[in-house]
């Protein structure tokens, strides 16, 4: 019996030189959070982000913590987050002792929305985080604007965005700090790992101590402040030095995924489409659809029908005010909406 070919939602895509970088640290001996890939690797991300400054950490969970933490987020403040993203974005924020403030997305594109932000604003206020999500840019021009007038800060989580563009300019270069994620489904992967990239020199000595246990970056194995063991090795730099080699040919493919969905969904009344603002670059991470109320199929009974296909698919993340951890007790119809109602196709390059 002929086996059925299954095609999964996300897969790694490593025919560059992965393997090259990878025995060359090897053959080294520098395999840990030293050595030339790791230097290589933050200054050439930076680069293509836009900024001056990239620090490699193992996760972009750890990317997000040490960016509340340099900012000096902690107890008795207040980040807002967007209601739809993925839970380490508010955990981030309970890392540091500080609350996280759900507000609820945009109908269109599922980010944040920046008139709920206004109204959530009071005197805790310290930072807000713009979640790309999926790939589409938050309205930046406006979240800015709200930022600058109450003198809150600004953190990018772009974990899912790497390449897209707000009018021309690439996500996580707008805030303070823009946090990224290469882990194994993202568009360039390290397995595990993150980064942070800001232009201010201070925030980017902070990071690094802080990702390195708090020790002092002038004087071996003295610590000026308790930090954390968040460093990227060698080895997982070397690897993201050769897929972002081809970080550009990366998202040109998932551009071009998304455009066949398009040609090929279009038609079909009861799908609702991700969309690309005309301020967007959208980098279409995940092409993630939204099933209409009139359709006579669920959206969990269309999943299961594309497995019985062999087509893997996932569901939208869960509304974080519903989870234990997070909740609130209050109404988030775009975000429910949209939980309900969306799951992510296969979209590896």
């Amino acid at each position: 019996m002929e086996k059925k070919v299954f095609i999964p939602v996300a897969e790694p895509v490593f025919d560059g030189r992965e393997l090259e970088y990878l025995s060359d640290c090897i053959k080294s001996g520098w395999i840990s959070s030293i050595g030339k890939y790791v230097t290589e690797f933050e200054q050439g991300f930076a680069r293509y982000i836009g900024c001056r400054y990239g620090v490699a950490v193992h996760t972009g969970t750890a990317a997000l913590h040490l960016a509340l933490a340099a900012l000096s987020i902690g107890p008795g403040d207040e980040v807002i987050v967007p209601d739809l993203t993925f839970a380490a974005t508010a955990n981030a924020v309970i890392y540091t002792g500080a609350k996280p403030v759900l507000v609820d997305v945009e109908e269109d594109t599922w980010n944040i929305d920046p008139r709920q932000v206004e109204k959530a604003i009071n005197e805790n206020t310290k930072a807000v985080i713009a979640v790309h999500l999926y790939g589409h840019p938050c309205d930046m021009e406006t979240i800015l604007d709200i930022c600058d007038r109450y003198g809150i800060m600004l953190v990018e989580d772009a974990a899912e965005a790497h390449g897209s563009e707000y009018r021309g300019r690439k996500v996580g270069s707008f805030g303070k700090i823009g946090c990224f994620s290469f882990f194994g489904n993202k568009v360039i992967t390290t397995g595990e790992g993150g980064i942070c990239v800001t232009d201010d020199p201070d925030l980017k000595q902070r990071i690094e101590q802080l990702r390195d246990h708090g020790m002092s970056t002038i004087k071996k194995y003295w610590h000026d402040v308790v930090g954390y063991n968040y460093r990227m090795t060698n080895l997982q730099a070397a690897v993201g030095v050769a897929q972002l080699e081809r970080i550009d040919w990366f998202v040109e493919r998932k551009r071009k995924i998304a455009e066949l969905y398009k040609n090929y969904l279009a038609d079909i009344g009861n799908l609702i489409l991700p969309t690309e603002k005309d301020y967007a670059k959208n980098i279409f991470w995940m092409f993630t659809i939204c099933i209409r109320d009139a359709c006579k199929v669920s959206r969990d009974e269309l999943m299961q029908l594309l497995k019985s296909e062999g087509v893997d698919s996932r569901p939208v993340f869960f509304p974080l005010h519903r989870m234990p951890p997070y909740y609130t007790g209050k109404s988030y119809p775009n975000s429910e909406k949209i939980s309900k109602a969306g799951l992510s196709l296969p979209s590896s390059a």
